[in-house]
Order: C-alpha cells, then sequence, then structure tokens
C-alpha cells in the first residue's frame, strides 16, 4: 500500500506535467519562545476556524485559457488538493468534516478541489 507522502508526490508530479502547480501547505500551531502561539498554513487562523475548515495538503494553481472578451489571457484557478494514503474512504470524522468544508468553499468560489488518494 502506498503512503500518502509517496502518493503526494506522484500528485505533485502528475499535476506538474499538465502544467499546473501545487505546493506542500503545512498546517498547525506551536508556541514561541514567549509563549505565544504562532499558526501557520493557509487559513489556519484560530483554533475556532481550523475545526470547521481545514486547507488542504497541497495548494497551486492550475492555468486556464479564458474566452471571448479576454481570449489569450492566461489566468490562474486556485487549486486544492487534500492528499490521503492509499485505500483511504470518507467516515466523516471531524477532520474530515473540516477538509470538506474546505474543498467545497473552494469549489464554490470558482476553484479546484478534491480529496485525492492516488487512486
Amino acid at each position: 500500500m502506498m503512503s500518502e507522502s509517496a502518493i503526494q508526490q506522484r500528485i505533485k508530479l502528475s499535476e506538474s506535467q499538465k502544467g499546473n502547480r501545487l505546493w506542500r501547505n503545512n498546517n498547525g500551531a506551536c508556541e514561541d519562545k514567549n509563549g505565544r502561539t504562532i499558526r501557520y498554513g493557509l487559513g489556519n487562523e484560530s483554533a475556532q476556524i481550523i475545526k470547521l475548515f481545514k486547507s488542504s495538503d497541497l495548494i497551486g494553481i492550475t492555468p486556464h485559457i479564458i474566452t471571448q472578451e479576454d481570449i489569450g489571457r492566461l489566468v490562474g484557478i486556485f487549486t486544492s488538493i487534500e492528499v490521503k494514503k492509499e485505500g483511504w474512504v470518507y467516515t466523516g470524522t471531524s477532520r474530515e468534516i473540516a477538509q470538506l468544508n474546505w474543498l467545497n468553499l473552494i469549489t464554490k468560489l470558482g476553484g479546484i478541489a478534491r480529496f485525492d488518494a492516488g487512486v
């Protein structure tokens, strides 16, 4: 069975070959030497928000040439991929719900977003 890390590398390579660019989006929090919480990762603004919306493992841009009045203009579509290990099945854990909320928000706003287990 392929690990999540191996699947992530496969996805990045595959997407790059299509002309897309993805970067690892580490998410978490730690304390600095003064005891202040430092949050990192896209959308990780508070403990309350991260319970509802958890940004994906891979964040990037999918190039797209639009039509009509902007013919020939290249635009980037925000892309967000939540990588899962091989064989993963959605079970509705609180973490998965927060991840799905993020993916649905990105899609609703015109981006590309999905869970991907490398299958």
